[in-house]
């Protein structure tokens, strides 16, 4: 064996084992929890408030006393808080002036909107702050757990405690991505963006669908989306195609015709994804400018509306 050769990291590796508390039930904590369990660390505190709470506590973490935040910081050395985010200030400023963090206690967030400095009131009581915020969407059940392997964490913490920090996402199956403090805002607007709006997209789009006459839209959907999606991943921009990135507008017009007929609660996010796409094709040179000029009116709400509900424009300029 090659004696300078890297070995692969083994979390059994390392000898320290810590204590893990959950403040905040919600779909994240447990599964974080579960998971440096995997890694040999060693749960022992929960709270959570609702029923739903208690459930997936107790699917996930079976055996584990379900009791107050305090007694979980009183409980744990690693602290997990997976509350919602406009909530972390607060439970943190609590926590902090109520006595109940602890000096050299890791105290980790998993919100993706806040850095580090949101935890300060725990740091000047001692605490050691991190924040992991997984990119992945959670269901707050076992599959969680196996998703975590290969996720990416945004990682944010003083730099002191940046190993720390990324080795805790190693456990964890993760792969650590290090993010500003002052850009965790934009970070997180841009998984939002992405993933969280491609659940309206898609659901949307299943429902015009069925509305269409499709008995299995999720059939329908899977393959197409999943293609766009691995194409978009590879090309970025590049792999945009259908009528507004070649400019048929009588196509486009056609569609907001008909969602105006069948569905007008998705006529706002079609056309501002319409404009959006139109854009960026101009700006990549797949839109030919000479064909951009009606696009761009029917997506203001020009006559060609109308023109389009009377022949049922659709096909190519």
């Amino acid at each position: 064996m090659n004696p300078t050769a890297q070995e692969p990291f083994d979390p059994r590796d390392r000898p320290a084992r810590l204590t893990v508390g959950v403040v905040g039930a919600g779909r994240v904590g447990p599964a974080l929890a579960a998971s440096l369990r995997l890694a040999g660390h060693r749960p022992v505190a929960v709270s959570g408030v609702s029923d739903a709470s208690v459930r997936r506590a107790a699917a996930l973490l079976p055996d584990i006393p379900i009791v107050t935040p305090a007694e979980v910081l009183a409980r744990a050395d690693l602290v997990l808080l997976t509350v919602p985010d406009d909530a972390l200030p607060g439970l943190v400023e609590g926590l902090a002036e109520t006595g109940a963090v602890r000096p050299g206690q890791l105290l980790v967030h998993t919100s993706g909107r806040y850095g580090a400095k949101v935890l300060d009131p725990a740091l000047r009581a001692g605490a050691l702050p991190l924040a992991l915020h997984p990119a992945m969407t959670f269901t707050g059940t076992s599959v969680d757990v196996q998703r975590l392997a290969g996720c990416s964490f945004g990682v944010t913490a003083p730099e002191e405690l940046r190993l720390a920090a990324e080795a805790l996402v190693i456990e964890m199956g993760g792969e650590p991505e290090w993010i500003a403090e002052e850009s965790r805002p934009l970070y997180h607007a841009a998984l939002a963006l992405g993933a969280n709006h491609l659940v309206t997209l898609v659901a949307q789009s299943m429902e015009l669908l069925r509305t269409a006459g499709v008995e299995a839209p999720d059939r329908m959907l899977g393959p197409l989306l999943g293609a766009a999606l691995d194409n978009a991943l590879r090309s970025g921009d590049a792999a945009l195609t259908g009528p507004v990135a070649r400019g048929d507008a009588g196509t486009v017009a056609a569609h907001v015709a008909e969602l105006r007929a069948h569905a007008p609660g998705a006529v706002a996010g079609y056309l501002a994804m319409a404009r959006t796409t139109a854009d960026r094709a101009l700006a990549h040179g797949l839109l030919k400018p000479e064909l951009a000029e009606d696009l761009l009116d029917v997506l203001a709400g020009s006559d060609t509306l109308g023109d389009a509900r009377g022949d049922g424009a659709g096909g190519t300029r």
